[in-house]
């Protein structure tokens, strides 16, 4: 790929991680909820809350609220919308994929699967900040988990 071509793929993504920032969806509670979990990132203060509303296995709807980082909350931002909708066990499966693109993988950087999560494949490379961009979905596999 020319430089300009990454350059501008570059941009795009950091837009993109911007306007999530910004204008994050989904971001509130949820008045009925079945889970919620609350986490902390205690190396740079990042505090967020996840609550779901599930219908079966189903994730009928979601929502986050806390406060931290640019990079938290544009990720957990795009996870909401990546999951509502999604059976259980496919959001658990991207949280995956989430996870294994953020520790280095350029398999799962190229999966479309994860939508525009994949902006933030470049966090990669500042491993302070992987824990940022998980915050939310380590939250989504703690509420997902099975209940007894």
């Amino acid at each position: 790929m020319p430089d300009g071509d990454a350059s501008g793929l570059t941009e795009l993504y950091q837009e993109l991680i911007l306007d999530h920032y910004r204008r994050p969806r989904n971001q509130g509670s949820l008045e009925a909820y079945t889970r919620r979990v609350a986490l902390a990132n205690p190396t740079c203060g990042d505090e967020l809350e996840l609550d779901l509303l599930l219908d079966g296995d189903t994730i009928a709807d979601v929502r986050f609220s806390g406060h931290g980082c640019s990079i938290s909350q544009a990720s957990a931002s795009m996870m909401t919308q990546l999951i509502k909708g999604k059976k259980v066990a496919e959001a658990r499966a991207l949280a995956v994929r989430f996870n294994e693109m953020l520790h280095g993988s350029a398999e799962a950087a190229r999966d479309k699967s994860l939508g525009e999560a994949r902006a933030l494949a470049g966090v990669a490379k500042f491993p302070v900040r992987v824990k940022c961009a998980l915050l939310g979905w380590n939250a989504l596999e703690e509420s997902t988990r099975s209940q007894p």
